[in-house]
């Protein structure tokens, strides 16, 4: 049988009218429940905003069909569902008394095994039922987040330092046969999602586009949520309801939209709290991935990185939203940089810096990658390197002003943007400790760079499909090879336009010294064109086809941080379409979203298999660990639910 759901606006308590109540009774009831609290084919509508598009359109895909009601028609409709939802979302208040301990407030979710209330005294208390235990969330400090607690997860990659290594060892190589799902936690509106979940004091928080979900990190169980209308209009990644997470900090949850405003909402309760205007999405802009905490300030990028928005990255003030800085990641006409883009392309030449960077406290640097020059594949009007695209940026914190940048890809005309993590790593180096940075980066070749101060110190290529460059000189430029510049014809050239990697997240494990990235072995056709940017379109100048009769295949490989060489790798089968990352733990163990749709554990010094768990799902997520209740958990994002895996009790 099949189900559907109306996606909703902000509620708002209009008149119920009688005519609304019959015609709802006429067309919907069959499915929803004549009081549209949800029945036998359709959920409840009143727990969420009303769509009056979805109402008019349907969703053909998920059995709803189309309505033609005149605008009074939809109006009372409307009307009606949103007139129910007083009644039927208010909170129920109790009393609750757990080991001798009573507590008043308000209830947010509860079953006969757990309980998630907000007290009269504006606490949130966790409630385990079985084990008669209270657990009570505490704000979350800027050095809660620096050096975060074992088992917490405060930040999009755990560490501020980009590096996704969990030091929780309780699920090791000995005990992880028997990893088994714990809970699953359906995200409604979801289909693919691309985030990664937080937790902090007990708490789990997972976004989708426009929205978040505050859960139970012990049960997957609801305490909050928070939704607001997706946008009409938007265009690029943003369009396509991508979001990769949010971040935290004191009694604030912050998020991008797909609108590019940034948003503060209450820890507690989901309420929004203040609304920052980055930019006019109207100009291309959007935005989509978690953003950074670094002390009071929470710092995001724009997306928009082949549709001709001018790429920046900007500082917003925790407590009001007021921006405090901006950087520019490419230059305005007449800027000194402006000449390193000789043609018209400037107007329009992207940059985007539209993944999460990574930050050193000590140092007290930002790291934070750069998108494509635009157009993608025709470099005709923008000649030169086209500063500062491709890159990673060194950012003072408190200014925006750049310290340093290193260029991967000067003058790019692949699409190999710089957008994948940057890993901030303190280990020996040639014989003695350096600070490092290290990324495998899109272009086919893995790099080391000292992030003191930039400097280049190792770059070798990680994948076999690798031939737009024969190496790097010893400033880190690459060595082109003449021929594998996109034309209008087409010209074959590796890696492909995914890249040797792409911006799910790698790790590096301390133990073992070894990087661990899912890497893709694939070339493209690249093909040139005269087309030009248009308001409302992408700006690619061009485009890719696959190379006929070439599979591509997904590569998990560890590399030596000291050589560049690859240790281990494991192939799998499969599609080569997913887009899940890894994670590695003390525990000896790298997990990560195999190709076949399993989620996956092997050993992180050999690379042998050790487990798998078979979701057939296409991966657009990495996992995370955390603790909760005393146990160690493993979850990730699989289709449009989080998964939460533990050992048996």
């Amino acid at each position: 049988m099949k189900r559907f759901a109306l996606l909703l606006l902000p509620l708002a308590c209009l008149a119920q009218t009688p005519s609304g109540k019959r015609l709802f009774e006429a067309r919907c009831a069959m499915c929803h429940g004549a009081d549209a609290a949800g029945g036998e084919r359709g959920p409840s509508l009143i727990a969420h905003p009303v769509s009056r598009e979805i109402i008019r359109n349907g969703k053909p895909a998920s059995g709803m069909p189309a309505f033609a009601f005149s605008d009074d028609e939809m109006n009372a409709v409307v009307g009606y569902i949103e007139s129910r939802a007083p009644r039927q979302q208010k909170a129920v208040e109790k009393t609750v008394t757990v080991g001798g301990r009573s507590i008043e407030g308000l209830v947010q979710n509860e079953s006969n095994f757990d309980q998630q209330l907000l007290g009269r005294d504006g606490r949130l208390y966790l409630i385990d039922r079985a084990a008669s235990r209270i657990e009570s969330p505490e704000p979350l400090s800027f050095a809660s987040i620096a050096q975060p607690q074992e088992g917490e997860w405060p930040t999009y990659n755990g560490n501020l330092n980009g590096n996704r290594h969990s030091s929780l060892r309780e699920i090791h190589r000995g005990n992880v046969s028997k990893l088994a799902p714990r809970w699953i936690f359906t995200l409604p509106n979801a289909k693919r999602l691309e985030g990664t979940p937080l937790v902090a004091n007990g708490v789990m928080y997972m976004s989708a586009a426009n929205e978040v979900f505050a859960l139970d990190a012990r049960s997957g169980r609801q305490i909050w949520h928070f939704q607001m209308p997706l946008t009409k209009g938007v265009i690029g990644d943003a369009a396509s309801a991508i979001n990769r997470g949010v971040a935290l900090l004191g009694d604030r949850v912050f998020l991008v939209t797909d609108h590019a405003h940034l948003l503060a909402l209450d820890r507690l309760s989901g309420k929004l709290i203040w609304d920052t205007k980055m930019a006019d999405f109207k100009e291309h802009y959007g935005t989509t991935s978690a953003p950074l905490i670094v002390k009071d300030l929470v710092i995001t990028g724009s997306s928009g990185g082949d549709e001709g928005a001018r790429g920046f990255i900007a500082a917003y003030r925790a407590s009001t939203g007021e921006e405090v800085w901006r950087h520019w990641t490419m230059p305005a006409p007449g800027d000194p940089e402006a000449a390193t883009w000789k043609g018209r392309a400037i107007e329009h030449g992207c940059g985007a810096p539209w993944l999460t960077g990574s930050y050193d406290p000590q140092l007290s640097l930002l790291y934070w990658t750069t998108g494509n020059p635009c157009p993608d594949y025709n470099g005709d009007e923008r000649i030169g390197d086209n500063l500062y695209t491709s890159s990673v940026l060194a950012l003072e914190p408190e200014t925006g002003k750049r310290r340093w940048y290193f260029q991967f890809t000067p003058h790019d005309l692949h699409d190999w943007d710089a957008a994948q993590p940057v890993l901030l790593v303190d280990a020996p180096f040639q014989g003695k400790p350096r600070k490092l940075l290290l990324q495998a980066n899109r272009n086919g070749f893995f790099y080391v760079l000292d992030r003191v101060s930039g400097e280049f110190l190792l770059g070798e290529k990680y994948v076999k499909k690798m031939d737009w460059a024969s190496g790097l000189t010893q400033t880190g430029r690459p060595i082109l090879v003449p021929g594998k510049e996109p034309s209008e014809a087409g010209t074959q050239a590796c890696p492909a336009v995914e890249g040797a990697s792409n911006w799910m997240s790698s790790s590096y494990s301390a133990a073992t010294g070894l990087f661990y990235v899912m890497t893709l072995e694939r070339c493209s056709i690249y093909l040139k064109s005269a087309a030009w940017w248009e308001p409302g379109k992408s700006f690619y100048g061009g485009g890719t086809n696959r190379v006929p009769g070439e599979n591509g295949e997904k590569i998990l490989r560890a590399i030596h941080v000291a050589t560049g060489k690859i240790a281990w790798e494991y192939p799998q089968i499969g599609s080569a379409n997913s887009w899940g990352g890894v994670l590695s733990t003390d525990g000896g163990l790298v997990f990560f979203g195999e190709d076949s749709g399993a989620f996956a554990a092997v050993d992180a010094k050999t690379g042998a298999p050790l487990w798998h768990f078979q979701t057939s799902q296409l991966w657009k997520a990495s996992p995370m660990s955390y603790r909760a209740g005393g146990r160690q958990f493993i979850a990730i994002a699989a289709g449009g639910a989080i998964l939460a895996f533990g050992l048996p009790e």
